[in-house]
């Protein structure tokens, strides 16, 4: 780290803002990606409906009810 802190150092000051403002991204970008997980709790929400429509028609359905 402090090798880091020594090349930012040599920096003429329009570069140690880029360098300021990417840390900045990289962080915002990081806590974004933080919590967020893939989730499968909709897994089985159409099982009620497996006698009564096929894989597609119900692909076809759920995107009708989600609106899409």
């Amino acid at each position: 780290m402090k090798k880091l802190e020594k090349e930012i150092q040599k920096l003429p000051p329009d570069l140690k803002q880029e360098v300021e403002d990417f840390v900045e991204f990289l962080l915002r970008k990081h806590a974004r990606k933080k919590g967020k997980t893939l989730k499968q709790s909709w897994g089985g929400a159409l099982k009620s409906y497996r006698g009564e429509f096929s894989s597609l028609e119900l692909q076809k359905k759920a995107l009708e009810w989600r609106g899409d």
